[in-house]
């Protein structure tokens, strides 16, 4: 296996750096627009024991000439597209043209309905991927999209929760909640996403996606039907919200539940923070002209924000992403039970030098190339998560090292 990793942001440079400890393929190329930053990365997982088959390499994700050209120049064989949602479809279609499987971690961009953007969906996300899902499986090759952690891991969760757990599943709704904490020079609590904030902007702002048996999916105002929800392992409870987000517009592509949702813990002043954005049109991503220059506002504030990348030192605390699953069990009987899988970012910060979030984040792709690359995994076409056996995937995160990933996921019944 040969990978390109396209973006050596927070996300693809904690790919390489957990990578480094496996064996699995051959090369592994990080590019980024900002090749400076690639080289680092790859300083980094040569660090960590990757040897020579790490590449650093220049690309415009946005083109997807460029992203074919790198991928021909280098034999690759799988695409793992790390950069943010709006060169999505740059990414996937260089792999197309260059003959290579491709794996994302968010998927293509939606685009509320015009009329009435909180009751009707409109371009759903991922809608411009699944157009062309039979020009993949025509070609024999797999597209993997939502294999991050959310999206991915709780679409794994939702496979293993129908195939093992449930007869009956009246609701599978991701539940996502943190305790993090970042601090600035003078110990003092500052405003710091800890991942991108464009991204976050795009997800929060933008209607929330719930999808119902017999109904479909519909939408719904931003930050709706609040829920405190207690998250495991002294995180604790949390206020989570409806969020846009890919799992509810995967899950019911493969699995029967009455009712799909995500709900983000957000926290009073993020969400405050996100509705001043949008008073003020900072979330917007059309350019403005400021002083004879055009500029996106959206992009400003993505530059005057610290870099998700940099601020491990200064967080502390654990993110905790996971499935709530609702219904009847194997027997029968009323179930509820959070399958869940918790980083805590001194542990991650330790043993990679990435802060939790993104590597939380990144674990799981990885988890999915090595199964790909060893045949467990595999398929044709535009595929989610929930298409694939769960147990292959849970087995080897968990399983201790250097076998396995040594990364524990938990089930709690509720």
């Amino acid at each position: 296996m040969r990978i390109l990793v396209v973006g050596s942001g927070g996300v693809g440079d904690a790919v390489a750096r957990i990578a480094a400890r496996r064996g699995f393929f051959e090369c592994m190329v990080v590019a980024d627009y900002d090749l400076a930053r690639a080289e680092a990365t790859v300083a980094a997982a040569v660090a960590a024991g990757g040897g020579e088959r790490f590449v650093a390499a220049r690309v415009d994700a946005s083109d997807p000439a460029s992203v074919a050209a790198l991928a021909r120049e280098h034999g690759i064989t799988h695409v793992l597209n790390a950069v943010d949602p709006r060169f999505v479809m740059g990414v996937f279609t260089g792999a197309f043209d260059a003959g290579a499987d491709y794996l994302d971690m968010a998927m293509s961009l939606s685009h509320p309905h015009p009329e009435r953007p909180y009751a009707e969906v409109g371009v759903k996300l991922g809608d411009e991927q699944f157009a062309v899902a039979g020009e993949w499986e025509a070609a024999g090759r797999l597209a993997l999209v939502g294999m991050g952690v959310e999206p991915g891991l709780s679409d794994v969760f939702a496979r293993y929760a129908s195939d093992h757990l449930f007869s009956e599943i009246d609701e599978l709704g991701t539940r996502d909640g943190a305790n993090l904490v970042v601090r600035n020079e003078a110990g003092e609590e500052m405003f710091a996403p800890s991942f991108s904030i464009w991204t976050t902007i795009e997800e929060c702002l933008n209607p929330p996606v719930v999808h119902e048996a017999g109904r479909g999916w519909f939408t719904t105002p931003p930050f709706s039907e609040p829920e405190v929800f207690d998250f495991p392992e002294g995180i604790g409870p949390v206020e989570c919200v409806n969020v846009e987000h890919e799992e509810v517009l995967l899950m019911p592509r493969w699995l029967d539940a009455r009712r799909v949702t995500f709900k983000y813990g957000l926290g009073e002043e993020f969400i405050g923070v996100l509705k001043t954005l949008h008073a003020l049109g900072l979330d917007r991503t059309d350019p403005v002209r400021v002083k004879g220059v055009e500029v996106s506002p959206r992009d400003v504030v993505a530059a005057v924000l610290p870099d998700p990348a940099t601020i491990g030192p200064r967080m502390t605390g654990k993110t905790c992403a996971g499935l709530f699953v609702s219904g009847r069990g194997v027997d029968g009987q009323p179930r509820k039970v959070y399958l869940y899988h918790v980083a805590d970012n001194g542990t991650t910060m330790a043993e990679y030098g990435a802060q939790c979030v993104v590597w939380q984040t990144a674990i799981n792709p990885v988890v999915a190339l090595e199964l790909l690359a060893t045949g467990a995994w595999s398929g044709t076409g535009v595929l989610g998560p929930e298409a694939f056996d769960a147990v292959p995937f849970l087995d080897l995160l968990a399983a201790p090292a250097p076998s396995g990933y040594g990364s524990a996921w938990g089930m709690e019944e509720r």
